[in-house]
């Protein structure tokens, strides 16, 4: 398949709205299906691949979603680069709402694993 999109973003129903000449492409994978449709469109000039993390009617909860055949079709649609917002609480009192958390990972040799740490 020839590439689609260069970013790809999972996230929730409202960022439909953002995106323009939005085409419905399925991608079959080898770890099952993804979610739900992918929602190829343009923003600032961008081509971005949007698929719904909990699919188009909310139905998959969290433990149910498919993570490998999700990743799975965005690289096969040719994105390089993913963006996974999410809403969440905080068990930290000094981030209240409003706040922005970007995570990143760090290596730990002493476990011999990455982690996502604040």
């Amino acid at each position: 398949m020839e590439a689609k999109a260069e970013i790809g973003v999972f996230g929730g129903s409202g960022f439909y709205s953002f995106l323009e000449d939005v085409e419905e492409v399925a991608v079959d994978t080898p770890y099952g299906q993804p979610s739900d449709s992918y929602f190829i469109g343009d923003v600032g000039g961008k081509r971005v691949a949007f698929l719904p993390r909990h699919g188009r009617r909310h139905h998959l909860p969290p433990h149910m979603i498919n993570y490998r055949a999700n990743v799975w079709g965005m690289k096969e649609l040719g994105v390089r680069r993913i963006i996974g917002p999410c809403a969440s609480g905080s068990l930290k009192k000094e981030v209240g709402l409003g706040h922005f958390v970007v995570l990143r990972p760090v290596r730990r040799q002493d476990v011999g694993e990455t982690r996502h740490l604040l």
